[in-house]
């Protein structure tokens, strides 16, 4: 396809001459690959962008709706959860400091507002709600820190950098709670399936959009390590938490 259009591009300068003019003739397909597939690539990366961010609204909810209907955050990693939280932090400074288009982040920011929901519901069920409460304020502040002009375009970019291990140490942080556990407990596999889906679409998105390198390898390297915790989900679907003996 970019071959093509490397060729009708080529044939349009020719015409500009006499000569170009008098043996090449565009044809309608080089026509249709000059004007349409640059515009149908940008709609198609909007379309997606778009979806995701509108999608992104609910994604986590299935998770948070599991944890308050059981109430018990079992099986999911403390760690794991923040290390996701640093990484979409990452990801939305990055991008409104580099002025990038909503619809290729804004995902970021309502997975943000739910992560750091969940993140408060395990501390709460483990007996640490004063902790939790004291998180959300420091992480507020440290959020409107790093949207200020107090912090300098390189922290940010380090920030963004340092989402590849974050997205890495974390997922495995989850994967290995799981394989110790036996099971996925409190995992809800709408939102590990969604997210998967959704970092998949973000590789495409992220090159057409943003043409950021270091955007694009943080999803190719999301999308591995949701890769890794979706077939958790699906190897240990039948297995079940054991159900833990009240004290008389």
């Amino acid at each position: 396809m970019e071959l093509r259009r490397r060729t009708a591009l080529a044939r349009f300068k020719n015409l500009s001459s006499r000569e170009g003019a008098s043996k090449n003739v565009v044809s309608r397909r080089d026509l249709f690959y000059v004007n349409e597939v640059p515009c149908l690539k940008i709609l198609l990366s909007k379309g997606l962008g778009l979806g995701i961010v509108a999608g992104s609204l609910l994604v986590k909810l299935p998770q948070v709706f599991k944890i308050l209907g059981a109430k018990s955050a079992e099986g999911l990693s403390l760690q794991s959860v923040m290390l996701e939280l640093v990484a979409l932090t990452g990801t939305m400074v990055y991008s409104i400091t580099n002025n990038f288009p909503f619809s290729s982040w804004g995902e970021a920011l309502f997975l943000m507002l739910q992560t750091i929901t969940i993140a408060f519901l395990v501390l709460h069920y483990r007996g640490q709600t004063v902790k939790g409460v004291a998180f959300l304020a420091c992480y507020a502040l440290v959020l409107l820190v790093l949207l200020s002009p107090l912090t300098p375009q390189a922290v940010v970019t380090l920030l963004q950098a340092s989402n590849m291990p974050s997205v890495v140490v974390g997922r495995l942080l989850q994967a290995a709670t799981n394989y110790r556990n036996g099971h996925t407990g409190q995992l809800s596999a709408i939102t590990v399936f969604l997210l998967f889906g959704g970092s998949l679409a973000r590789i495409f998105t992220s090159i057409q959009e943003t043409g950021d390198p270091l955007m694009a390898g943080t999803f190719v390297v999301s999308s591995l390590c949701n890769g890794l915790i979706a077939a958790q989900v699906l190897f240990y679907w039948n297995a079940k938490a054991p159900h833990k003996k009240k004290k008389q």
